[in-house]
């Protein structure tokens, strides 16, 4: 047997290896998306796009990148999820107009007061009923499921995708990460809180709503203001991309 064929058997070991050792990875980031999701998506079409996310890590995981494989597997894996989702979009075109016209108000009231926009005023500026406003939240916080790791997705990708990364990649996605963190931490305490709990510690709604004493609607509308507000907040670094 010769050295690359010795060398492919190996690494394709350690693929098998990395796939049954995090299968049950796949499985967590299906169930936390799932709680986001309206019934007619089936976790097993989660799970299934999950599995060629792993897949593909599995092959193109690279050590030298400086990134454990789980962090590295969980960016593919989410990716693909996020991806099945986007190619059976089941929102109606009259949530994500709604949501552009809160983005877009919610923009104007930080923009010309340099804080916080409240919900009275973001439905104020809206000409809608503060429970109008709160319902357009709940509509469309399924409809920005990957706001956050879109924010993230192209600039991770400039590590992920590639062996190597060069010294200009390495500084745009630190910084690119220091202004996300920069925008999250200028979000309303409650905002922040809700973000950290489903992010980092990977509740679900309704976990989150018990821990803070009040509705899984009302973290809902939280999670969804506070991904507007990042949005507004990351958009002049967008543009740049």
């Amino acid at each position: 047997m010769n050295g690359h064929t010795m060398y492919a058997e190996v690494e394709s070991l350690n693929e098998s290896d990395q796939i049954i050792r995090h299968a049950s990875l796949v499985k967590r980031i299906a169930y936390h998306l799932l709680n986001r999701l309206p019934p007619t998506v089936q976790v097993d079409d989660l799970i299934q796009a999950g599995m060629v996310g792993l897949l593909e890590a599995a092959g193109n995981f690279n050590a030298a990148m400086g990134a454990s494989f789980e962090t590295f597997a969980g960016i593919r894996i989410r990716g693909a999820m996020i991806d099945e989702i986007r190619r059976s979009d089941w929102a109606p075109r009259s949530v994500h107009r709604k949501f552009r016209e809160v983005t877009e108000a919610i923009r104007k009231i930080e923009h010309e007061t340099g804080d916080n926009a409240k919900d009275a005023d973001v439905a104020e500026l809206l000409g809608i009923s503060l429970s109008e406003y709160h319902q357009i939240l709940i509509d469309s916080s399924a409809a920005t499921i990957h706001s956050i790791e879109a924010l993230q997705e192209n600039h991770e990708n400039l590590q992920t995708c590639s062996t190597e990364s060069t010294p200009e990649q390495n500084l745009g996605s630190e910084e690119y990460q220091q202004k996300l963190a920069q925008a999250i931490k200028a979000l309303p305490q409650k905002e922040q809180l809700v973000m950290s709990l489903y992010y980092h510690d990977e509740l679900n709604f309704r976990e989150i709503g018990e821990v803070l004493e009040v509705t899984e609607s009302r973290i809902c509308q939280l999670h969804s203001q506070a991904l507007i507000r990042v949005k507004t907040k990351m958009s002049d670094w967008n543009l740049r991309s």
